[in-house]
């Protein structure tokens, strides 16, 4: 950490953040974002170096941080397994010992959280979760902004998640109990969200139904993932069959309040977890939220190193 920055903060899971924190960031990303829109030059991160670390690969997060650190004035360098120590013998806390005193901020999508811990626990920099096993927070910012950039607040609103209780699950569990709304959460038999995993001091932000359908009535935004994410893949036939029910349709949708959206984090796969006439339909924001990851981001790191502007 050099010198007259602010006490070092990861954001390792959504819980990390207050709700006064998530507003201050997504006021800071609508202006970015404007920047960004009207070609107005916004470099406060000059002569910052983000350092990449992917054991997932990933076509958004890539291009969304590394995009979204040259535009702030910074520079980035890509690590894989395959081209660094981290997918040999050296120890993750070596490699955060060694990286943190090279660059000023570093961004990290791999499988288990514990690594992603362990990393932070020895770097000298913030470190951001870009994915793990467990969570995905930036994708959750960058959702919760889609929807108040097109509804306002999303306090008191209901978001029905259809679909695996995956790490997508277990950060909508968090961002509703730190934002005051309520998940509607309808997964298969076997694949329900880890209750241990989100973390959450009550029960009282979400509800489970076992029909998909009933989850979605009323909601006010309807969202859901692959069948199998990236990890899982020598389950992927008997995911096909149990998540059969889970596919969001025209008939989930229609249950949904007449102004609800409906977002997905892609890549998608139509026909199994959506229907191509939700997806491409005139309620679906997904191509806003995936956009927004960039913008979410470049305030979360704008944020990290910097503080809080004016």
């Amino acid at each position: 950490m050099k010198p007259g920055l602010p006490l070092i903060r990861h954001y390792l899971q959504f819980k990390d953040f207050r709700a006064e924190e998530y507003a201050y960031l997504f006021e800071r990303a609508a202006i970015i974002k404007k920047r960004f829109k009207n070609y107005e030059k916004y470099t406060p991160l000059v002569d910052r170096t983000l350092a990449m670390i992917f054991e997932k690969a990933s076509t958004r997060t890539r291009v969304s941080f590394e995009a979204g650190m040259y535009q702030m004035g910074g520079s980035v360098v890509h690590l894989t397994t395959g081209d660094s120590q981290l997918g040999r013998a050296e120890p993750v806390e070596d490699s955060a010992r060694v990286i943190s005193r090279m660059v000023d901020i570093v961004m990290i999508r791999t499988y288990e959280q514990s690594k992603l811990e362990s990393f932070a626990a020895h770097s000298r920099v913030p470190v951001i979760n870009g994915l793990t096993n467990e969570y995905h927070p930036c994708q959750i910012l960058a959702d919760v902004y889609t929807y108040i950039e097109h509804r306002g607040s999303i306090a008191g609103k209901v978001v029905a998640w259809v679909g695996d209780g995956n790490n997508m699950a277990h950060t909508w569990l968090q961002a509703a109990e730190i934002l005051g709304f309520t998940v509607h959460i309808s997964t298969p038999r076997g694949y329900e969200v880890n209750l241990d995993v989100a973390g959450l001091r009550s029960a009282d932000s979400f509800k489970v139904f076992k029909d998909p359908l009933e989850a979605c009535r009323g909601a006010d935004l309807v969202t859901t993932d692959v069948w199998t994410s990236m990890g899982y893949e020598s389950e992927n036939e008997a995911r096909r069959s149990a998540f059969a029910d889970w596919c969001v349709d025209a008939e989930m949708m229609a249950v949904a309040k007449p102004d609800a959206l409906f977002m997905h984090c892609l890549p998608a796969h139509r026909g199994e977890e959506v229907a191509a006439e939700v997806i491409d339909g005139p309620q679906s924001v997904v191509w806003d939220e995936a956009e927004n990851r960039m913008h979410v981001q470049k305030a979360l790191m704008e944020y990290l190193l910097l503080g809080r502007i004016g």
